[in-house]
């Protein structure tokens, strides 16, 4: 009797040792599983979507200086960025740094700036509300070639932008800016204004 009882103790004994055996192998695929959809979701966004430190004053009313931004890196998979659009991209003469300005011109565009601040695209006076104030240290002309953006900041008497280094490739821009989401106090979508350039004709 003895004898039998150990032996149903041992099988007793050996099914719990399998059942926790079993439970701690479903616990560590079901945690690699949650990880594996962790990796692939957050990569998946990065390819997707990146946020952005607005840095200085350039973007002035539309971006402030410490705002962080939501940059949508998918909508110029099947086209380029409009007039208007407010851009990230590698800044060409240092692609370590990243800028946030607004699209003025496209490929094939003629953009001039002139001394009283106003600014034309192909022949078209722009009407920017969106302007802090209207200042350009010279008045020049820029003719688009293919692949290639012209930005300005909004605040364009503090803003380093196409007017003192030429256009954006089209290889270098990033994303557009879609929203503000902090400071808390500041969330908000970014504009585009692509009616101020209504009257110029499409690309």
């Amino acid at each position: 009797m003895a004898r039998s009882g150990m032996a149903s103790r041992e099988r007793a004994y050996d099914y719990q040792d399998e059942q926790d055996e079993r439970w701690a192998s479903r616990l560590l695929l079901e945690t690699l599983e949650v990880a594996v959809i962790t990796i692939l979701v957050f990569l998946l966004a990065r390819v997707f979507v990146q946020n952005y430190q607005v840095d200085g004053p350039s973007m002035t009313p539309t971006l402030l200086n410490g705002e962080y931004i939501l940059v949508n890196k998918a909508d110029y998979f099947t086209h380029g960025p409009q007039r208007g659009d407010v851009i990230v991209f590698k800044f060409p003469k240092d692609p370590s740094k990243d800028f946030v300005k607004r699209v003025i011109g496209l490929p094939g565009d003629t953009v001039v700036t002139h001394r009283d601040g106003l600014v034309t695209v192909d022949g078209v006076t722009l009407n920017e509300p969106y302007v802090n104030d209207h200042i350009n240290p010279v008045a020049a002309t820029w003719r688009l070639g293919p692949g290639q953006y012209f930005v300005m900041g909004d605040n364009r008497g503090d803003s380093y932008d196409s007017r003192d280094w030429g256009p954006v490739p089209a290889n270098d821009i990033l994303g557009k800016a879609e929203f503000v989401y902090w400071p808390l106090g500041s969330i908000h979508m970014v504009r585009a204004w692509s009616g101020v350039f209504a009257g110029v004709q499409a690309p």
